[in-house]
């Protein structure tokens, strides 16, 4: 079975050597930890991970090692995105060079493999316009197929009327955003801060990614841009079981006196925008029953399939695509026929 998949990671060594540089959060350091020297990578002011920087950073290969990678799993295409930190807590100034250089590399990596590699482009709301320009230049001139926004952008989200610029860019160029999550922004994350691994993976970077969602929905940002595309990993990050209570909450909204002025003009329920304007992957998702209820509620027809490389199994997500049961051509359509029609890849 062909598979492309379209949540794949990378970095830059030049965006590595700005983490090392960088004296505020995000960034890294050289640390003793037990007698050994590490990596301290800081997430936030109050958490970070600890890496072996002997251990080979699969992360900066663009070349032969993650081509192997993919052959041995069975991976046709990946089209990769900056990975976390992404360049939406630094400065504009910042953002916005290191995402022109990331995207420069990124580029020539595609120019190397075009069959094996695609890319979403970098870009840094926190200067909306000059995001809007360069994901106009990374699609136009270096191909990319839309743009990644990794989480807030410094505690703010994209329905704040400041970024609809990037918004109405996106829907003019006709590409996703693709919105992946981070660590809760910082009126939120002191609660998930109790219990190792909370604010990450384990709950936090979905509750993070769908309310990122959530507001974009209720924002009246899809009543401006009918046609804006977005996409959330993961498997929609909770929201395909919350359709049903969000239109019914929807409703009850309207007919509330307090609520009823300011959504008396939307002409789509929640549940109808997410249905019509969303699309997700099954990035580090790999339960078959989940699967089965998201093809039942969403439809198989705007799933694609991802790995999370390198940060879940590419052997394992491969796996489970090849053996999944799921109704007719479905898991065709997953693996590589709607990436191939929503990203034209």
């Amino acid at each position: 079975m062909k598979k492309i998949a379209v949540e794949e990671h990378f970095h830059t060594d030049e965006f590595v050597k700005y983490l090392f540089s960088r004296k505020e959060w995000p960034r890294r350091e050289f640390t003793e930890e037990a007698g050994e020297r590490m990596v301290r990578d800081w997430w936030s002011e109050t958490s970070f991970r600890l890496l072996n920087p002997r251990a080979p950073n699969r992360l900066i290969d663009l070349g032969e090692g993650r081509l192997r990678e993919m052959d041995a799993a069975g991976i046709d295409m990946q089209v990769l995105s900056l990975s976390f930190p992404g360049v939406e807590l630094f400065n504009a100034a910042d953002g916005c060079a290191m995402a022109k250089a990331v995207n420069d590399e990124l580029a020539e990596a595609v120019k190397r493999h075009p069959d094996r590699l695609a890319g979403f482009a970098a870009i840094a709301p926190q200067a909306p316009e000059a995001a809007a320009d360069e994901l106009e230049r990374a699609v136009t001139r270096l191909g990319m197929k839309g743009a990644v926004i990794n989480g807030h952008v410094r505690g703010e989200y994209l329905d704040e009327r400041k970024y609809w610029v990037i918004l109405e860019r996106a829907q003019g160029l006709g590409v996703p955003l693709y919105l992946h999550p981070k660590m809760p922004g910082p009126e939120m994350i002191k609660p998930y801060l109790a219990y190792p691994g909370l604010a990450s993976a384990m709950l936090g970077f979905s509750a993070e990614a769908s309310l990122h969602a959530m507001r974009l929905i209720l924002s009246g940002v899809f009543e401006r841009y009918p046609r804006l595309k977005i996409i959330l990993g993961h498997l929609g990050e909770a929201l395909p079981f919350w359709l049903w209570r969000m239109n019914s909450r929807f409703e009850e909204e309207k007919g509330d006196p307090a609520s009823a002025a300011y959504y008396k003009d939307f002409s789509r329920t929640p549940a109808e925008v997410f249905r019509e304007n969303f699309y997700v992957t099954v990035s580090g998702m790999y339960w078959e029953p989940v699967l089965r209820f998201v093809c039942s509620v969403f439809g198989s027809g705007r799933i694609m399939f991802a790995t999370d490389y390198p940060y879940e199994s590419t052997g394992e997500a491969a796996r489970f695509m090849e053996t999944v049961r799921l109704e007719g051509n479905d898991a065709e359509k997953i693996a590589h026929l709607n990436a191939e029609r929503i990203l034209k890849v």
